[in-house]
């Protein structure tokens, strides 16, 4: 996914999945072995920089993982401590830390002494455990551990992932400290981004979900940047998800069974928090000719307007209307 969003020139760049520091520290294989791009310059094939994120509680630990992740050819290292899954907050990981303000000077602190100079320390934060007043204290903390910048989700770890978000805050953290904020949280449209640009003042941005959901909104908040092009305001859903397809082969050097789950995966997420309308046409595909078989009827059927057709019960005793092996339910 890394790779697809990389090539579109949208984004300047991506951050890994975190790396959980437990008991003993992240070793360098590890690190190559989660993160592929480790081995190409730290790049995806089209040249956008990946940033390694690590995620843990202890800064002796941590510090020794961000050395491995560098010897693993690293060039950025972000620290978790928005995570608000409970497991991992159980385990003194992610948001938990918000909690502890001087635990978060300490842990940035460890790792910037264990790193070269040039390689950038960032964390990403949430506004806080329960208020988000904690945002200024823990924002304090990393910056005076050393970190380059911050990416502050604009919740609170009680909120999870439910609204309201509180984008004022952020602004009020970018104006107080004299290093670079990002912004997240919520930014589901373009009219979304301008209002958080609004009220944080930020030229820094972060989006996940929502690029999934809505494929054009990079290139909009590109083109309102001034970093990309006019966006085109149809997706080509065929082109995108043959494209990640193609990248799984190149990272994994087959299309693996699971690609057909994590297709379906990103077509049910655009379904919800977007307007794909055709997920029930795929999610009981199995193969990844299947999928593309359902996929191209459905949409297919949406360019001229004609109502899908609904049927129950295996196909191979039915008459389908259509060529699809699955049971459109």
């Amino acid at each position: 996914m890394r790779a697809l969003q990389g090539a579109t020139g949208a984004f300047t760049f991506a951050v890994s999945e975190f790396l959980r520091v437990s008991g003993t520290p992240v070793p360098k294989k590890v690190f190559l072995r989660d993160i592929p791009e480790l081995a190409h310059g730290c790049r995806t094939p089209s040249g956008m920089p990946v940033q390694v994120q690590i995620l843990g509680g202890n800064p002796e630990r941590m510090a020794a993982s961000a050395e491995n992740a560098v010897k693993a050819g690293a060039r950025a290292i972000d620290i978790n401590f928005g995570c608000p899954a409970p497991t991992v907050n159980r385990h003194d990981g992610g948001a938990s830390l918000l909690q502890h303000p001087c635990r978060i000077r300490e842990i940035v602190a460890a790792i910037r002494s264990a790193t070269p100079s040039e390689i950038s320390v960032s964390a990403k934060l949430r506004l806080g455990w329960e208020s988000i007043e904690d945002i200024h204290e823990n924002a304090e903390m990393a910056a005076e551990g050393g970190a380059s910048w911050l990416t502050i989700h604009a919740r609170t770890r009680k909120q999870g992932y439910l609204p309201p978000v509180y984008w004022k805050p952020i602004g009020q953290v970018r104006d107080r400290l004299s290093l670079p904020i990002i912004a997240n949280g919520d930014i589901w449209g373009l009219d979304d981004f301008k209002l958080c640009q609004e009220q944080t003042g930020c030229r820094h941005f972060m989006i996940g979900r929502s690029a999934l959901a809505n494929p054009v909104l990079p290139y909009e908040i590109a083109a309102e940047l001034g970093i990309g092009g006019k966006a085109d305001s149809l997706v080509d859903w065929i082109q995108l998800l043959r494209s990640l397809v193609a990248h799984t082969e190149h990272y994994k050097g087959q299309a693996v069974a699971k690609s057909v789950v994590k297709l379906k995966q990103w077509l049910k997420l655009a379904s919800i928090f977007g307007d794909f309308k055709h997920f029930e046409a795929v999610k009981q595909t199995r193969s990844l000719e299947e999928f593309f078989d359902c996929l191209e009827t459905a949409l297919a059927f949406e360019k001229t307007g004609d109502k899908l057709p609904r049927y129950s019960g295996d196909c191979a005793d039915s008459e389908p209307v259509v060529p699809c092996a699955s049971p459109w339910r």
